[in-house]
């Protein structure tokens, strides 16, 4: 989808359900600068509960009440980013444990949302995940695990569910559109 400019302004494409994970940026924020495209877009360092969600101008305050009491079905928690792993040999991430309360939170946003399954559907299982990197040569991706795996493991409280929304290129200016409590 292209940018959408209405009156001289671009206005974001997309929109996703993300849990922002700052204490990570700190060990993370230079990987994902230079290996995962969606931190050029102004995307934080975040597990995703559902990409793609709705168009940004199909949310509307019906789609906010709905996030917000599945939002507080879950309670908030704490995690810990323990150990790196892999999809396949292109994509580097951190594995947060316990991963239980982002699946059911991810389950419950996608039982509202028929529509807008995880990954577009792409996979049957939900793997929650922090993207370090991808598509980049296998190298620098084994460099920068080895250097993140030595500040391991990253302590967070996930206390709320972010809706973003944005461009998915270079510069997209991906902002927070609300954000809603854990229970």
């Amino acid at each position: 989808m292209t940018s959408v400019i209405h009156n001289g302004v671009v206005h974001p494409t997309h929109s996703a359900l993300i849990l922002a994970v700052g204490e990570a940026e700190p060990v993370v924020a230079a990987h994902r600068e230079r290996l995962d495209a969606a931190a050029g877009w102004g995307v934080p360092a975040h597990i995703t509960v559902l990409y793609p969600f709705l168009p940004p101008a199909d949310i509307d305050e019906h789609v906010l009440a709905v996030l917000t009491g599945t939002a507080a079905s879950v309670p908030a928690f704490f995690c810990a980013l323990q150990r790196v792993d892999w999809f396949g040999d292109s994509v580097l991430w951190l594995a947060p444990a316990p991963a239980t309360p982002i699946i059911t939170l991810t389950a419950a946003v996608a039982a509202h949302f028929p529509g807008c399954q995880p990954y577009g559907g792409q996979f049957t299982e939900i793997v929650p995940h922090l993207t370090i990197g991808h598509d980049h040569p296998r190298a620098d991706l084994e460099a920068a695990a080895a250097d993140i795996t030595a500040h391991l493991p990253i302590h967070a409280r996930i206390s709320s569910l972010r809706l973003i929304t944005g461009r998915p290129e270079p510069g997209g200016s991906w902002a927070t559109r609300a954000e809603f409590p854990l229970g």
